[in-house]
C-alpha cells in the first residue's frame, strides 16, 4: 500500500515512523536500524555530550546506512552547552535535526540558511503554533501515556493530537502510547501524518546499549507499572515504577527540592539502571505502552509487523 503522507515527504522516508531521541540509548546501531526498515532512526547528540564524540556518531550511521536519519537534541534537560554539538550536526549535513523540551528558538537561529529538516516535540498545543511560527517543518505530539519527560498538563495523545492537528497547518506526529500497526492507524485516524515511538524502540535487538534487565522489565510489566516523577519540580517524566521511584515520590511528597532530588533523578542514576541493569539503585523511563509490549523483535521485524497490522485495518475499513 502508499504509504506516503507530508511526514515522510518531508523527511524522505518510507512509512512514517519515526524514532524517539531516547537518551544514552539512540545511537548509530538503533538509528541505522529503524532508518533502513524505512522510519527515521536518531542519535541522541546531547547524551554523547562532545564534539568529537556526536561527529563520530555521525560518521558511524552513515556508515550503517544510506537513508536519511536524525540527531536529537533534548535541550530541556540538560541547559546550555548545545550550540557547539549543533553546529557539528550542521558542518555534516544531517538531513534532520529535531528539538525536544525547552526553547527551541537558539536551534532554529543557528539552522537559518541550511536545508536541514527541523522537528519540534510539544506536549501543548500553544507549544506547537509557536514551533509552527519558529519555522518548524513538522511537530511530534507527545500525550500523557509517553516515557520520559512530557507535558505539565494531564492530556492525553488521543485528545491532544486532533487538537494540534486542527491548530496548525504543517504536519503532525503522534507520538505517546503507540506500538504497533493499531496505533498508528489510530494516529493517522486523529489526522497526524505519522508515529513516534521511543519505548517500543528499545525492547529490540539494535537497541544493544540497553541491558536486558531493562528490555525484560518493559515485557514483564504493564501499563500500570510506571510513575511519574519530578512533577514537584515542573518537569513531570514517566519512568518504569520501582523502589527508586518511590523514593523520589516520597521527598517530592515531602516537598523537597531540587537539591534533595539531584542525585535521584541525576543521570548516573538512569545509567545505572539502563545500563548495568541494577533495578532498584537506578530509575529508567517508560511509557505505558509497556502493557503493549512482549517481545524483543530486530527493528526489521517490528517496523514489518507494524505496517503489515496496519495494512490489514487498511483492508477491514475498505
Amino acid at each position: 500500500m502508499n504509504w506516503r503522507t507530508r511526514v515522510t515527504d518531508v523527511l524522505g522516508i518510507q512509512y512514517p515512523i519515526i524514532q524517539g531521541g531516547l537518551a544514552y540509548l539512540a545511537y548509530s546501531d538503533l538509528a541505522a536500524a529503524v532508518s533502513n526498515a524505512g522510519g527515521l532512526g536518531q542519535i541522541t547528540a546531547m547524551s554523547l555530550g562532545t564534539t568529537d564524540a556526536l561527529r563520530n556518531e555521525i560518521k558511524k550511521i552513515r556508515n550503517k546506512t544510506s537513508k536519511p536519519f536524525g540527531v536529537n537534541f533534548a535541550i530541556g534537560q540538560h541547559g546550555k552547552g548545545y550550540e557547539e554539538l549543533v553546529q557539528v550536526a550542521i558542518e555534516e549535513d544531517v538531513p534532520v535535526i529535531s528539538m525536544t523540551g525547552g526553547n527551541p528558538s537558539p536551534i532554529f537561529d543557528l539552522l537559518k540558511g541550511t536545508e536541514i529538516k527541523k522537528l519540534v516535540l510539544v506536549a501543548a498545543k500553544r507549544q506547537a503554533i509557536k514551533a509552527e511560527e519558529l519555522g518548524a517543518d513538522a511537530v511530534m505530539v507527545v500525550g500523557q501515556e509517553g516515557g520520559g519527560h512530557l507535558g505539565r498538563t494531564d492530556v492525553g495523545t488521543m485528545v491532544l493530537v486532533p487538537q494540534v492537528v486542527d491548530a496548525v497547518k504543517i504536519p503532525v506526529i503522534a507520538s505517546g502510547g503507540i506500538a504497533d500497526g493499531r496505533g498508528l492507524m489510530a494516529a493517522l485516524s486523529l489526522g497526524a501524518e505519522g508515529i513516534e515511538m521511543g519505548t517500543r524502540f528499545i525492547a529490540t535487538k539494535e537497541c544493544i546499549h540497553a541491558h536486558p534487565v531493562y528490555k525484560k522489565a518493559l515485557i514483564d510489566g504493564d501499563e500500570n507499572s510506571t510513575v511519574v516523577i519530578k512533577k514537584s519540580l515542573g518537569a513531570p517524566a514517566r519512568a518504569i515504577a520501582n523502589e527508586w521511584t518511590d523514593r523520589i515520590l516520597e521527598i517530592e511528597k515531602n516537598s523537597g527540592g531540587y537539591e534533595e532530588l539531584r542525585t535521584y533523578i541525576s543521570g548516573g542514576a538512569n545509567k545505572r539502571y539502563i545500563y548495568d541493569g541494577k533495578i532498584n539503585d537506578g530509575f529508567a523511563w517508560a511509557g505505558q505502552v509497556m502493557g503493549l509490549i512482549s517481545d524483543i523483535p530486530s527493528v526489521q521485524e517490528l517496523v514489518s509487523r507494524i505496517i503489515k497490522e496496519a495494512e490489514t485495518i487498511r483492508k477491514e475499513w475498505t
